[in-house]
């Protein structure tokens, strides 16, 4: 069984007695940063020139400095920008700032497991890793509660980067709800499986073909909109609050007979094959050269592909019928135009 530590198995001065670096402020970023200001962590932000979270960041009454600059003033650096780009700003702006005995921190493994930052071996390597949502690290902080998080070691240079993860976890609330141990390796291959074939991938295309089917089929678009997308968010909701069993047990008898008959009709051995290709390729590290390789080119069939699916049916009439729910507050991402 993992272990599991929460705020009694921490000891906050690890923390606090130093001085960290949050480099970035986007979703995770502005989270941390906040969260360890208010545990009382000494706290630089790391922005670059010109970046559009610079003013946001000082109006939130935070020390904002370039990336290198915040870097060198502090003995914890957290890197918290986008897999794609880390290792370059690392390179440019963090590892000349690096001194022994400081220690350097993620919240995803994806660029140490891979081999695309490789820090000395005379500082601390450890991983922070919440698992949700900035703005739900930051929400369930402020309210007295946190969000769980994984904990892990890379590199142990002084004997206490295990005791400093745990701490940073208390600062930032994660502490509160458990911390879990794991290692670099798991927790990246897990996190792309799981994006992969489940919770981005999986998900996304199970949605789109049902959606394309029901309207080839001849039903209306947006009755095929409630019942391929729209009511996923219940039926997860009931997994997320008792297990399966606890869904099962939610739905009609019908509906929980279609589960058990019809269920293993869509996800075959071909499926579960696929998958396992899917995370050969994971543990290989194929799927990271070919994303850094696309990312660095220019990143032209991610841009494809992400304006396509945009203005797909499902899109146009969920954005139409979404804008009759006064219950929700309309999401779009920048640039799409849904009029």
């Amino acid at each position: 069984m993992a272990q599991i530590y929460y705020d009694s198995d921490a000891d906050p001065a690890q923390i606090t007695s130093r001085k960290v670096a949050v480099i970035g402020f986007g979703s995770q970023g502005h989270a941390h940063s906040l969260n360890l200001f208010d545990s009382g962590v000494p706290v630089v932000v790391g922005l670059r020139e010109g970046s559009s979270s610079r003013e946001t960041a000082a109006e939130s009454g935070l020390e904002v400095k370039t990336p290198a600059d915040a870097a060198a003033d502090a003995d914890v650096v957290m890197l918290l920008v986008p897999d794609q780009h880390m290792a370059d700003l690392y390179s440019a702006e963090i590892a000349g700032a690096l001194d022994p005995g400081d220690a350097l921190l993620f919240a995803h493994g994806f660029n140490i497991h891979f081999g695309e930052i490789q820090p000395p071996p005379e500082v601390d390597v450890a991983m922070v890793a919440p698992k949700g949502p900035g703005h739900l690290v930051r929400r369930t902080y402020v309210e007295g509660s946190g969000v769980p998080c994984l904990l892990a070691v890379h590199q142990d240079a002084t004997g206490n980067a295990h005791d400093l993860g745990l701490a940073y976890a208390w600062g930032i609330g994660g502490g509160r709800a458990g911390v879990l141990e794991t290692t670099f390796r798991e927790e990246t291959e897990t996190d792309l499986f799981g994006e992969q074939v489940i919770l981005c991938g999986g998900v996304a295309e199970l949605v789109k073909s049902a959606f394309e089917l029901m309207v080839d089929a001849g039903y209306q678009p947006e009755s095929a909109y409630f019942e391929t997308l729209h009511e996923l968010k219940l039926i997860v909701d009931l997994m997320y609050e008792g297990g399966l069993s606890w869904m099962r047990y939610s739905v009609s008898d019908t509906a929980e007979y279609g589960d058990y008959t019809r269920g293993p009709r869509v996800i075959t051995e071909d499926t579960r094959n696929a998958m396992r290709a899917i995370m050969a390729e994971i543990r290989s590290g194929e799927f990271a050269k070919e994303w850094m390789s696309e990312s660095r080119a220019g990143a032209a069939k991610l841009l494809e592909t992400r304006a396509g699916e945009q203005h797909q049916l499902i899109e146009t009439v969920g954005a139409e019928l979404r804008s009759m729910m006064p219950f929700l507050t309309p999401r779009t991402p920048p640039g799409v135009d849904r009029t």
